[in-house]
């Protein structure tokens, strides 16, 4: 459930498909630069109503799938 939300509001703000993302998939292959990061992320904290930190040590979705589950 957490990863299918969060590969949702990564592909619509890449403007990609859903399914290219995978747990594997690095935020660098995508080409997320800080801009991209910083509009997922405030995305995600308010689609889970958290606050991500440091995001810089995310690196891949499944970084990003694990920080959120560890905090809802």
């Amino acid at each position: 459930m957490v990863f299918d939300k969060i590969a949702e509001i990564i592909a619509e703000k890449l403007e990609i498909d859903k399914a290219d993302i995978t747990p594997e998939s690095s935020f660098n292959d995508m080409q997320v630069d800080s801009l991209y990061m910083v509009e997922i992320m405030l995305s995600i904290e308010e689609e889970f109503d958290l606050v991500i930190d440091d995001a810089s040590t995310l690196e891949t979705v499944a970084d990003l799938v694990a920080y959120v589950e560890e905090r809802i």
